[in-house]
């Protein structure tokens, strides 16, 4: 219906401030008419001795464009004065109203575009465009249907209810068409910026999937943290992984290496010095790793320095001590090699260690051979759980040949096993089993 409801003939009166049998004419939008006043070519006379303003609004004082007009000369309401050339005033001003009364209509056609059916309409922004702002809508309003901005003489547009105090009558062409139609678009484009921007903060306020990942939501950030508290460690955590493993840990790992590997038979001495800390009788040996066992030379010079060198192992009571180094003469050099080339070696000084995959002190040479796959996976004797103390009967065992010592069989069932012992292969021995035992004096 336009900016306003439909209006009777009560409103109709009410509006106009006339009253029936004034001459008034009902449902065609126009004012009612003094007999007395003379016609001004078509459309509506002005008021009398009142300057023409158009819709009634004292308020809009712009000169000429859609909201009022320049102000009018008095209109003389009399017949044809009296007197000399009075009939030719009378027609002059008549003519002058008639022509700024022209101009005006001429001017508004420019500008609004011509009237649509009988009654002329007043240019305003429409009710339904300024309802738009005065509450955000959930969703942008569609522009008006074209129907909706024809009117007829009974459904008047001004902006007081007020019908048009001026107009020619003619229909409206399609330049006013047009210009509601962009004034509807701007007024839709507005109204879904304006919905955008509404819904994006509320989205914004409450947490929810508006916030893009440009941006960070409390929700999002929540989830982002509680995520990574799960799939990280705490520092302390990451402290112990990063810290690298002790000795006692490395002794007690097992490495990968085959029972049937033979390496490259070269051998490379291990770089460093580590004297002697005791003040018995010193032995100087070195230790030579075969190149291509991929095991750490590192660990194996550490372990054999410490097990020695400790008071339940060969310095017991400070009898002897052992110093390592990496050049000058040794008195043997201890050997970490794969299985085939221990045999190598061993076969030297008459010993077969491919039977039972063993160790030997290769007497006839200055090497004692430790066998690579036992250093690196221990025994059944022993276990998985007692790595570290196979590795210490090992070395313990075979530096023990090399220092002069035979192989001594268990005699106490129950007993710890003599470190010369050969505890690789049983520990059981003529039905008397003992305990596997590492050290040469075990309860120091």
């Amino acid at each position: 219906m336009g900016r306003h409801s439909r209006k009777g003939p009560e409103a109709t009166r009410r509006d106009t401030g006339t009253a029936e049998g004034t001459g008034a004419e009902r449902g065609t939008g126009r004012r009612g008419r003094d007999s007395a006043t003379p016609p001004a070519r078509e459309g509506h006379s002005p008021f009398r001795d009142a300057p023409q303003a158009r819709g009634g609004h004292p308020e809009q004082r712009e000169s000429g464009g859609g909201w009022g007009t320049v102000p009018q000369p008095p209109y003389d309401n009399r017949r044809d004065p009296a007197g000399p050339g009075g009939q030719d005033v009378f027609r002059a001003r008549q003519a002058a109203v008639a022509r700024q009364q022209a101009a005006q209509r001429e001017a508004e056609r420019r500008t609004t575009g011509p009237a649509t059916g009988t009654a002329a309409l007043i240019p305003g922004p429409r009710r339904e465009f300024l309802e738009a702002f005065d509450a955000a809508p959930s969703r942008p309003a569609p522009p008006a249907p074209p129907e909706d901005t024809a009117r007829t003489s009974e459904e008047p547009d001004g902006t007081d209810g007020a019908p048009d105090d001026e107009g020619d009558g003619d229909g409206r062409g399609p330049k006013e068409g047009k210009g509601r139609t962009f004034t509807g678009i701007a007024a839709a484009a507005v109204t879904t910026v304006l919905a955008v921007v509404v819904a994006g903060q509320v989205a914004r306020d409450s947490g929810g999937p508006a916030d893009s990942p440009a941006s960070s939501g409390v929700d999002r950030q929540d989830s982002g943290d509680a995520s990574r508290s799960v799939d990280r460690q705490t520092p302390q955590a990451q402290r112990q992984e990063a810290a690298p493993l002790s000795y006692a840990q490395k002794m007690a790992t097992a490495f990968p290496l085959a029972a049937d590997l033979k390496a490259s038979g070269a051998f490379e001495a291990v770089p460093g010095l580590a004297k002697a800390p005791g003040k018995g009788q010193k032995y100087r040996y070195r230790i030579d790793v075969e190149k291509g066992l991929g095991l750490d030379p590192g660990l194996f010079a550490e372990a054999v320095q410490k097990t020695l060198n400790d008071d339940r192992s060969w310095a017991h009571d400070g009898a002897m001590t052992f110093e390592r180094i990496s050049s000058g003469d040794p008195d043997f050099v201890i050997t970490l090699a794969s299985p085939g080339t221990t045999g190598v070696w061993c076969a030297k000084s008459g010993l077969d260690t491919t039977e039972d995959n063993v160790s030997c002190d290769s007497a006839a040479t200055d090497r004692v051979m430790i066998n690579a796959y036992r250093w690196a996976q221990g025994a059944s004797t022993f276990g998985a759980d007692k790595l570290l103390s196979y590795r210490q009967m090992l070395i313990n065992h075979e530096v023990g040949h090399r220092l002069g010592h035979n192989h001594v069989n268990c005699r106490t069932p129950g007993a710890p096993a003599p470190v010369m012992q050969q505890q690789t292969k049983t520990l059981d021995i003529d039905g008397i089993k003992c305990l596997p035992n590492p050290w040469v004096h075990p309860g120091s």
